[in-house]
């Protein structure tokens, strides 16, 4: 099973518990009444599906009700962290996530 930590409960909770719900810090348009239907169309259905670290919005359904954004691995689907809504992005390096890519940088001898 799958356990979650929600940052207003304190506490980590089956997944049974909470429900995605799409990505997180998508800036919505200031006035979506006048944006194209390209725009909105970009807005509202187009997102990106990496293959490794995404932010996205959940809520503790069954629990606080509130909605909280997770720094996931999709590949290894572990939650990295979690924070409350309105925080920041956190910078999450790739030494958090044990599959990242390890750039190595040039010595003197490497072929350019």
């Amino acid at each position: 099973m799958l356990l979650i930590y929600c940052p207003y409960c304190q506490e980590e909770r089956s997944e049974l518990e909470f429900r995605g719900a799409g990505d997180a810090h998508i800036a919505r348009p200031p006035d979506i009444a006048s944006i194209s239907d390209e725009a909105f169309e970009e807005y509202f259905f187009l997102r990106d599906n990496p293959k490794g670290l995404i932010f996205e919005r959940w809520r503790h359904m069954h629990g606080c009700g509130r909605f909280f954004n997770a720094a996931r691995d999709t590949i290894s689907d572990k939650f990295i962290k979690t924070y409350k809504a309105g925080e920041p992005k956190p910078d999450i390096g790739a030494a958090t996530i044990p599959h990242a890519p390890v750039e190595t940088q040039a010595t003197e001898g490497d072929a350019k």
